[in-house]
């Protein structure tokens, strides 16, 4: 029988397997097969779980239990939400184009950057009062708007794009 999860730091496996709702040798089995359950041991040996531990086996059970998954079904289910991952064709469509617009992005972020720190601040004299830094912020500001509307156009580039592949994915 699942019940809420208490505000706790460590549970012990009798607790876990209560709120759970499976026998103790289910979740060492589990643990086990799902690599990401990992109880520390108290000095007498005990295991100690802590609160993900307890939301990941609630979440194997209702995988397993519920929705029917097979250990490796739930396994590959796991990491996909971990990693923001597919789990429908569309999903995971739209997953490939968002990698790949974010590395696009990341890229052109990149070189703005670049840009923008290049700025020879030598030829400046030193800041003795505030009105010395005008120049340099004027400069400064000046690759910042270029940098939002190159971004603004981008994202409206990726937009596009996945509004036609989120297209192309439900014919």
């Amino acid at each position: 029988m699942e019940r809420a999860i208490p505000n706790k730091l460590y549970f012990r496996i009798g607790e876990v397997s209560d709120l759970v709702g499976v026998k103790p040798y289910v979740l060492r089995y589990w643990e086990t097969e799902f690599g990401d359950i990992k109880p520390t041991k108290s000095k007498s040996g005990q295991r100690l779980y802590k609160r993900r531990d307890v939301e990941m086996l609630m979440k194997i059970k209702e995988l397993l239990y519920n929705e029917r998954f097979t250990i490796d079904g739930a396994r590959k289910r796991l990491k996909d939400d971990d990693h923001g991952g597919p789990r429908t064709d569309e999903e995971a469509a739209l997953g490939a184009v968002n990698r790949i617009s974010a590395t696009a992005l990341k890229g052109q972020v990149a070189g703005q950057l670049d840009a923008f720190t290049s700025v020879d601040d030598s030829s400046y004299s030193e800041i003795t009062d505030e009105t010395d830094c005008a120049p340099s912020v004027a400069t400064r500001s000046k690759y910042i708007k270029v940098a939002n509307e190159d971004n603004r156009k981008l994202l409206t580039k990726i937009k596009t794009d996945l509004s036609a592949l989120l297209e192309l994915v439900r014919e």
